[in-house]
């Protein structure tokens, strides 16, 4: 809980800001690493190490790039990390969340329409340096 403190010499709306941030940080990492003991103590180390690194910043507009760094960091957790875990060897069982991007892909062995892709310059292709 000392990081919490660290927060109190900032301007109100920044601390609360900051605040909102390290516990919106660390409730995403129980969510995304849940069952996960070493992810979630490296990650809440990784966590209380950047606020701790970071509590004498007294410039109002870096303390807000932390902050939007910290929110940035958050929704990249969120949004890309994924647990897989081998249920036997060679085949693995993923979570995967609703917040977890999902890309349009094509289904492996399904016909590809070429047309799709645009052409990409070969090495040896003359413009090419």
């Amino acid at each position: 809980m000392e990081t919490i403190h660290m927060i109190k010499n900032m301007p109100g709306n920044l601390r609360r800001e900051a605040l909102r941030a390290f516990k919106k940080l660390h409730k995403t990492r129980l969510r995304t690493f849940q069952g996960d003991e070493y992810a979630l103590q490296v990650t809440r180390q990784r966590i209380n190490d950047e606020f701790r690194k970071n509590k004498n910043v007294a410039d109002e507009s870096a303390v807000q790039e932390l902050i939007k760094l910290a929110i940035d960091v958050e929704h990249e957790i969120k949004t890309t990390v994924v647990q897989a875990v081998e249920i036997e060897p060679g085949k693995f069982e993923v979570r995967i969340t609703p917040d977890t991007v999902k890309l349009n892909n094509i289904p492996f062995g399904q016909p590809v329409d070429k047309s799709q892709f645009r052409p990409v310059p070969k090495c040896s292709d003359p413009s090419v340096k």
